[in-house]
């Protein structure tokens, strides 16, 4: 314990000298900004100086021509030519006068001090004597608390509790802390990423990728540095992803009515409006069904994925952002960016399912079944990004969303078949 301290007191003296060099060094940088202060300063009043300078020898000029022109009219014999002047040199005289005694400010400003300007260092020399060290070190490592760590759907929750005291021997004070860094990885071992920063001990991350095991740590830090991080902790999220459709965003259109349990949406007016899930996915396999609950009039519902700035007044499919099947009682379409694909025979009705395949592991597909039947072959590929299942409507028509469900082993047979053979190609 003894080499301890020593190594400790020796490490303390590298610090005092770097930081009193840095202390130095900013005096020294302080000292130059000053010094071109007082010289331009100094310029300053040496420009103002000669102006005043040139302003009296103009006003000198002009008095000693006046001065002058008084001696010449003096000479004059003639009483009478010497009467006529006489009131108009009085009256200039009394001007010159007048403006001379202007002047007296400029001789009152030369018995100022030329550069009225005081270093004032006070302050920094009562810094330099409160310079003293104070007993703080980095925090020790949080301690997390599994039993109130968990992870619901695609999202994660991680609490833990301040780190104990810091050091040893009697009396020693715990470090102040001042915050924590919560850091997750990519969910595949990857790096880790800060996602909380803040004064709170517990904290849930939203967003994050289904079937997916993140490792949690966290670390806290006061002002002489950040501390250890703490033990990991994996939370794996759901394999199925549960979602609803998104409520109360700003870009969800007035035209469009969602039920209280989020799941069911129809649309009042004629126009297609489209309506996006809560959740999106960059990752994974994921299957939904919608069931049309009613289906009153020669519409054409489309069902697909969207990305979040889709335009939501107008059929999903029309813009760049939208990847949907159109369909009405006999037919069905594929359709992106306004361009229609694979016309296929078969509708659907009132009480028909349609179900949505996205495949954003392997093939980055999206495929259709109604009634669990495929409606067409592969609707799109490679398809890399974050999608939101998505949905346009128009009057006449409602639709209930189910999530959370795996999807039919004959159709997982049909996408197991397809990817084999994007394999062996």
């Amino acid at each position: 314990m003894t080499d301890k301290v020593h190594e400790e007191c020796a490490a303390l003296e590298d610090e005092v000298e770097d930081r009193v060099a840095s202390l130095l060094n900013m005096l020294q940088a302080r000292k130059s900004r000053l010094i071109e202060a007082a010289r331009q300063t100094r310029d300053a009043r040496v420009r103002s100086l000669r102006d005043q300078v040139a302003r009296c020898a103009t006003h000198l000029q002009g008095t000693t021509a006046l001065l002058t022109f008084c001696i010449e009219a003096l000479k004059e014999t003639d009483s009478s030519a010497f009467l006529q002047i006489g009131g108009m040199l009085s009256m200039r005289a009394s001007s010159a006068a007048g403006s001379w005694g202007a002047a007296e400010g400029v001789q009152e400003m030369a018995r100022l001090p030329l550069l009225d300007l005081t270093l004032d260092d006070k302050p920094v020399r009562r810094a330099i004597d409160q310079l003293t060290f104070v007993q703080l070190k980095p925090p020790g490592a949080p301690v997390l608390i599994p039993e109130e760590c968990s992870a619901e759907n695609n999202s994660v929750t991680v609490a833990w509790q301040p780190p104990g005291g810091h050091g040893v021997g009697c009396g020693q004070r715990a470090p102040a802390i001042e915050g924590y860094l919560l850091e997750l990885d990519d969910g595949c071992g990857g790096e880790f990423r800060e996602v909380y920063c803040g004064r709170e001990t517990i904290c849930t991350v939203d967003g994050l990728h289904f079937n997916s095991l993140y490792n949690a740590r966290v670390r806290a830090f006061n002002s002489a540095g950040e501390g250890d991080y703490s033990e990991l902790i994996g939370l794996q999220t759901a394999e199925l992803a549960w979602f609803s459709w998104a409520t109360g965003a700003p870009g969800v259109p007035q035209e469009v009515s969602i039920s209280e349990d989020a799941m069911s949406a129809s649309c009042e007016g004629y126009e297609h409006r489209i309506v996006l899930s809560s959740v999106g996915f960059s990752r994974g396999v994921h299957y939904w069904e919608l069931t049309i609950d009613r289906y009153h009039s020669d519409t054409d519902p489309a069902f697909g994925i969207a990305r979040a700035d889709v335009s939501r007044d107008k059929m999903l499919g029309k813009d760049d952002k939208g990847w949907c099947m159109y369909i009405d009682r006999q037919r069905s379409w594929f359709m992106h960016a306004g361009g229609h694909a694979q016309r296929t025979e078969g509708g659907v009705q009132q009480g028909s399912t349609v179900g949505v395949l996205l495949d954003l592991d392997s093939t980055h597909t999206l495929r259709f079944f109604v009634n669990d039947q495929p409606q067409g072959g592969i609707a799109f590929r490679d398809l890399y990004g974050v999608f939101y299942p998505a949905v346009s409507l128009n009057r006449g028509v409602t639709v209930t969303l189910h999530t959370a469900i795996d999807p039919p082993r004959h159709l997982l047979a049909l996408h197991d078949e397809y990817v084999c053979d994007i394999v062996q190609s």
